[in-house]
């Protein structure tokens, strides 16, 4: 009965998330999830009888043991990093924190659809700024004029990352207000722009455990700044739940934080792997654009259409994302999987295509 609804969730155009369907035998590349497992110290730690029993005390409102171990990871203060339930949470915390200005903010119009949800749940004002023809962010077109910057590098669903140099440029450009760079898929060859953090006070870099750190299913992301603006979303995180992260969470997120080397195996494997397929789908007729992510964003050959390859595969237990949207409706976004999940995908466009 939507008349117990307030007026805000009537105009609501709520963020679709992929697929997660209970089917036995499916190989699922739909959603950028690893398809490897956590570092061996997460099993490790869920197995100890300790770590259930300690469920009946609070968390840490501060989570700091994690925030120790990811600031010693990046080479931060701990007062450099704010983490949260995934790095969705720790992305409302920035609009509500730090987006949320008297001007509107300025993001690409194709990218993490998320962005245009809260500017519409939080009231926040925005501009969107098209991407060149090749799908590459330009952002010389960001003018100073705004009340704030979020892009994601690598941007989604198109893969394409930016320099460091070039997000520089623009954070010596634009200097009164705070630019966001969202950093879900940085690990798989592109450029952290934590480095910059000391330089530019307004500066924010958000990180997700989700894909490099294979826990998807724990829900862990952090943000890297100046202590000020780590503040202010400390801020609005006490005033909406000031127990975010759970006990087993920040248990697991330091073992994986901990294991680099395991971390590190997998990232090089990922991108082993997305250099691999798309060398074949080129082979095949593809159009792929260059990806620095743990997924390729494909135009299927003349004759075998995006919206066709997508129902196709997934009658054959073979999920990939299709967006039905304006200048990316040609176009499939496929996840990284396992040498073998992408020899069956592989297998099976040969086969349409023949």
């Amino acid at each position: 009965m939507s008349s117990y609804w307030s007026p805000l969730v009537h105009s609501l155009d709520p963020y679709i998330p992929g697929e997660q369907p209970r089917v036995d035998g499916l190989i699922k590349l739909n959603t950028n999830e690893s398809p490897y497992p956590p570092a061996p110290g997460v099993a490790q730690l869920l197995q100890q009888p300790a770590t259930a029993e300690r469920l009946r005390l609070y968390p840490d409102p501060n989570s700091q043991s994690l925030k120790d171990a990811i600031a010693e990871d990046q080479g931060l203060a701990p007062a450099q990093v704010f983490v949260g339930n995934g790095s969705d949470d720790v992305l409302a915390m920035a609009f509500m924190g730090l987006l949320k200005q008297a001007r509107p903010i300025l993001f690409p119009d194709i990218t993490y659809s998320f962005y245009p949800v809260y500017c519409q749940l939080f009231g926040v004002e925005y501009h969107t700024i098209p991407l060149a023809e090749d799908f590459s962010l330009d952002l010389d077109a960001y003018t100073t004029d705004n009340g704030g910057i979020i892009f994601a590098n690598p941007n989604a669903p198109t893969g394409l990352a930016q320099s460091l140099d070039q997000i520089e440029a623009l954070l010596q450009r634009n200097t009164g207000s705070v630019v966001v760079v969202d950093e879900a898929y940085v690990d798989f060859g592109a450029e952290s722009a934590v480095a910059l953090i000391d330089r530019y006070p307004n500066l924010l870099v958000v990180q997700t455990f989700s894909k490099s750190r294979s826990l998807a299913g724990m829900r862990l992301g952090f943000s890297a700044g100046q202590a000020h603006l780590i503040e202010a979303l400390n801020r609005v995180k006490n005033s909406f739940n000031p127990y975010p992260i759970d006990r087993i969470a920040e248990a697991v997120g330091c073992a994986a934080v901990r294991d680099a080397g395991y971390f590190e195996a997998c990232c090089q494997q990922i991108m082993a792997t997305r250099e691999a397929v798309t060398g074949a789908l080129v082979g095949l007729g593809f159009e792929v654009l260059p990806s620095k992510t743990n997924f390729v964003f494909a135009r299927p050959p003349a004759g075998l259409d995006a919206a066709e390859l997508a129902n196709r595969l997934r009658q054959d237990n073979v999920l990939i994302r299709y967006f039905n949207k304006p200048r990316i409706s040609e176009f499939v976004r496929i996840s990284i999987g396992t040498d073998e999940q992408m020899s069956r995908l592989l297998s099976l466009v040969r086969s349409y295509l023949q």
